[in-house]
């Protein structure tokens, strides 16, 4: 209870944490929202302004869906992508932050100069080769985004894991005859979850643009499922008669990453003992 007791002392942090947690309410409860089908569209209702009280609140597009819909659904895909990509990505990047770290050598030289090397590579640069080769597919994108965060994870863990350990109970953990592996799992690894949950805040919403940007150049999620970034490709033809079509897919981007850095920087001051103590 501590934790939410801050987290309402903070007006900004709680912010952050309502819009996101708006957004994943919406997406999970999307399919009993009584929304209109987000693929089917009406040649009769295309370009519809916003009618607030109407059966197309935020208007409809250049084939007559509605853009209300197909920004709910879109968020279940981003939102779903976008996770992935950070659990997989936080679970490759810890595991290999903790090895470097534990292991020290020619191990932590190794795995250290990977990191180099793929910081030293535009990511978006990458994310593109790597969709372009394999092709556009949600496993595909979620897998190259998670290619594109786990050096942040290893780069934080691997500083965190130097000093752990020499901490005494790693030391004593040692001296008892107990295994590497077990040191890394049973004593590091539980000292490392914090940073890396921080970590992987703000990873979510750097992934989230990097996943619209990947559906704004058609090597995201492929249609006729919706996608923000794809509703902004599409729109945009049209932003000088339909402002509608792209303003709002936009909105839900900037509101979702707002929410997400905002949470993520107060949940960052939470676990940091300094500025908790500098409060």
């Amino acid at each position: 209870m501590t934790f939410f007791k801050e987290l309402a002392r903070s007006k900004v942090g709680m912010a952050g944490f309502v819009i996101l947690v708006l957004f994943v309410a919406v997406a999970v409860l999307a399919p009993w929202l009584g929304l209109e089908d987000p693929t089917r569209g009406s040649l009769r209702a295309r370009m519809v302004p916003p009618d607030w009280w109407g059966p197309h609140p935020l208007g409809t597009d250049e084939v007559g869906r509605d853009i209300l819909s197909r920004i709910v659904y879109g968020s279940r895909i981003t939102l779903m992508v976008a996770g992935a990509a950070v659990v997989a990505g936080g679970i490759v990047g810890t595991f290999l932050g903790i090895l470097a770290g534990y292991a020290g050598g020619i191990t932590d030289r190794i795995l250290m100069r990977l990191v180099d090397i793929q910081l030293a590579i535009p990511l978006m640069m990458l994310a593109l080769l790597v969709v372009a080769a394999l092709g556009p597919s949600m496993v595909n994108v979620v897998a190259v985004l998670a290619l594109t965060s786990w050096i942040r994870y290893a780069r934080i863990i691997r500083g965190q894991v130097l000093s752990l350990r020499e901490r005494e109970f790693v030391q004593s953990a040692r001296a008892i005859g107990a295994s590497g592996w077990r040191i890394m799992l049973r004593h590091i690894l539980p000292n490392v979850l914090t940073p890396a949950l921080v970590v992987a805040t703000l990873e979510l919403a750097r992934i989230i643009v990097m996943d619209a940007a990947l559906s704004f150049l058609g090597l995201g999620v492929q249609p006729p499922n919706p996608s923000w970034g794809r509703m902004l490709a599409d729109g945009r033809t049209y932003i000088s008669t339909a402002w509608w079509a792209v303003t709002f897919p936009g909105v839900a981007i900037m509101l979702t990453v707002l929410g997400v850095n905002l949470f993520g920087d107060w949940l960052r001051d939470y676990f940091d003992p300094k500025t908790r103590s500098a409060r």
